[in-house]
């Protein structure tokens, strides 16, 4: 019979629904039939595409021992941590910070005050390389609680006070300022002993793509000229692209490498990562022309459009890591990997040599991971050695083949903020390679947004699925990363609506989300009160709320030279100040909104008709310029759309475009290539 769980939308919630764990969602009833009961919590935390949380779900939810055992002695809660980052935020920094390390699935047992005293993350069914069984552990969790309850109390008592003296390191005053020139560079001779020159990236296994600090990078080259800068971002880009990191077939990339050579992944594909990705590789090919960053762009975008995209037109979370092998086992990577006689079944005997040969697929395979004998696709010679029809007709067929395998599970809600972070790389990758229908994608989940995710107009809900909005209010990166995507939009289409949008989303960070410093937490000051505010401005898999936002709020003040959120957006930055020479792989973002707001960010209005071809061609010099951060208005002269647009004659007679800093305007240009070389954009753009 279904638990709770099956009246919910979350399907890794939903994934739970029929486990013999007598599971409650996060609410406060759960924590008052722990005081009815007299029993603690057990908190367990994952998400629907994580391997491990499939694992543990499979050796102990779904076992009816355990699950007796769970029942009789807890209330047991399940979080989705994607549908709740703030009540993962806190348990996670607990976790870490008793542990020295954090991953999921999470395991947390709380007080009945939700206060945590016990953590773990996956625990075997049976004691395993120095772990404790699950059951040892729940049987040790109660029987301390029954015979030292005091004890117990006392320990979640001290772990709560030594989290809020974590929150308040964050909320102390600090000078006010971003960075600057010297901390910049201090931040990139960081990056520089961390980087792996064989291989690109930073640091050691496992490796996750850096695309935020890819981002510094490129803005830094732009900016300043450094050499060093853009030839980190280029091999470490062309390291993943050639990798089994990236999806040779379908395009798209994995969660990260297990090795340091990006040639084994764990196989699932995140929306986030592809966005910001996606974005990233476009943003190479504007910096240098580069072929193999214009492929992976546009493949990045096709996936993300074909294979996450509801039918709401939003962008579904995720793909699992595993599927069914064939055999009705499921497996990781195995909708992903080959063998040599796979290859031939497919593709014939000559074929499939050359394919053995290109995707370096070999008798022994390389998926040590996975079945004796299968490879994970990659790039193991230079791409021109093969005849390029040829490979292109291999690469149509094995995608056909795949395309017959029983394909990863999908998890399908719609979350906010990462459909914010693809909303502008669709729309910037669309506009770059004339690609209409990426800008089409992007304004459809707009649309999505605005019409189920935007509550009374003003707030935002987190998730939504089929369409219905979740009950999970909108967190920090939520408002950031969709008034970024709105941004984004406001210059590729020249549509103000997305501008006054955004508008509508910085004002709630400014009211709801904003310390009298000017920090920023993650959740709005009327959320729901967890043991403390959670509040973190470093970036991990995504851009963190704060860092977002201090971009989103920057090129709202380009757009409309709003000193109220130009002066929040360096307010912001201080911390970036201070987190940038000695965690530079922790904060990219941030150190990239601190390059724009450097450079300016420059502000650039193109007058002309929308079908004048010379405005066309002044227009989308504006858009491939690699100005870090600037922001783009393009419409009839003294158009009421654009703010930027205002006060902007034609000259001459003839379409023109302004580039200014802070509203102070260089002489008009109604020259494309001057334009151009003004904003270091490829002049074959």
């Amino acid at each position: 019979m279904p638990n709770r769980l099956a009246q919910e939308t979350s399907p890794y919630l939903l994934q739970h629904a029929d486990n013999p764990v007598d599971w409650w969602p996060w609410s406060p009833e759960a924590f008052e039939e722990a005081r009815r009961r007299g029993v603690p919590v057990l908190l367990s935390v994952g998400y629907a595409s994580c391997h491990w949380c499939h694992v543990m779900a499979g050796e102990s939810f779904e076992d009816e021992e355990t699950a007796a055992v769970m029942n009789e002695h807890f209330v047991n809660i399940k979080v989705d941590r994607e549908e709740r980052p703030d009540v993962d935020a806190v348990y996670m920094e607990a976790v870490q910070a008793a542990t020295g390390q954090g991953g999921w699935p999470m395991t947390v047992f709380l007080t009945q005050e939700a206060e945590p005293f016990y953590f773990g993350t996956y625990f075997p069914p049976a004691p395993r390389h120095g772990m404790p069984a699950f059951r040892q552990v729940l049987e040790g969790v109660f029987q301390a609680w029954d015979e030292r309850r005091s004890e117990v109390t006392d320990v979640a008592a001290r772990i709560v006070r030594d989290l809020a003296g974590r929150e308040a390191m964050y909320g102390a005053a600090g000078e006010g300022r971003p960075p600057g020139e010297e901390e910049l560079a201090q931040a990139l001779l960081g990056l520089t002993r961390d980087y792996d020159p064989s291989y690109g990236g930073f640091g050691r296994a496992p490796k996750f793509p850096p695309s935020m600090v890819i981002e510094f990078l490129l803005r830094h080259h732009a900016r300043t000229g450094a050499e060093g800068a853009l030839q980190m971002a280029a091999d470490t880009c062309g390291q993943m692209a050639r990798g089994g990191i990236y999806d040779q077939l379908g395009g798209g990339f994995a969660r990260y490498s297990v090795d340091g050579e990006w040639a084994v992944p764990h196989f699932e594909k995140m929306l986030y990562d592809n966005a910001l990705l996606c974005r990233v590789y476009a943003h190479l090919w504007r910096a240098t022309g580069s072929a193999m960053a214009r492929r992976v762009a546009l493949e990045t975008a096709d996936f993300m459009v074909r294979e996450l995209g509801t039918q709401e037109r939003g962008f579904a979370s995720a793909l699992d890591a595993d599927s069914d092998d064939g055999s009705g086992r499921h497996a990781e990577g195995a909708y992903y990997v080959w063998t040599p006689a796979q290859l031939r079944e497919v593709l014939g005997e000559a074929d499939a040599q050359i394919a053995a040969d290109y995707f370096g697929v070999t008798e022994q395979g390389t998926f040590t991971e996975g079945p004796p004998g299968t490879s994970v696709l990659q790039l193991t010679q230079a791409e021109g050695v093969f005849d390029a029809a040829r490979i292109a007709s291999v690469r149509e067929r094995l995608l056909a083949a795949r395309d017959r395998r029983p394909a990863p599970g999908r998890d399908d809600k719609v979350v906010a903020a990462w459909n914010g972070l693809a909303i502008a790389a669709l729309a910037e990758t669309g506009a770059y390679f004339d690609r209409p229908d990426l800008v089409e994608a992007a304004v459809a989940a707009a649309d999505l947004l605005v019409g189920v995710h935007m509550d009374d107009g003003a707030r935002l809900v987190r998730t939504s699925r089929d369409g219905r909005a979740g009950t999970s209010a909108g967190v920090l990166e939520d408002y950031a990363d969709v008034a970024e995507g709105f941004l984004t939009l406001a210059s590729v289409t020249g549509e103000g609506a997305w501008l006054r949008l955004a508008k509508v989303l910085l004002d709630q960070v400014l009211t709801r989300f904003s310390g009298e410093q000017g920090e920023l937490y993650d959740t709005a000051d009327d959320a729901e009160r967890l043991i403390h505010r959670p509040q973190d401005p470093t970036d991990n898999a995504v851009p963190s709320g704060w860092t977002a936002a201090a971009g989103a709020l920057l090129g709202y003040a380009a757009h409309t030279g709003s000193e109220r959120h130009r002066t929040a957006a360096e307010r912001a930055l201080d911390v970036v100040r201070a987190l940038g020479p000695r965690v530079p792989r922790f904060v990219g973002w941030g150190l990239a909104v601190a390059e724009a707001q450097l450079d300016g960010p420059r502000e650039i209005a193109v007058v002309g008709a929308p079908d004048d071809p010379d405005a066309g061609e002044l227009r989308r010099a504006a858009l491939l310029g690699t100005a870090p951060g600037a922001v783009v208005a393009a419409g009839p002269p003294d158009s009421d759309e654009l703010p930027l647009l205002a006060d902007r004659p034609l000259v001459g007679g003839r379409p023109a475009a302004y580039v200014c800093r802070h509203f102070t305007c260089d002489a008009p240009t109604t020259d494309a290539a001057a334009l151009r070389e003004a904003l270091g954009a490829l002049s074959t753009g």
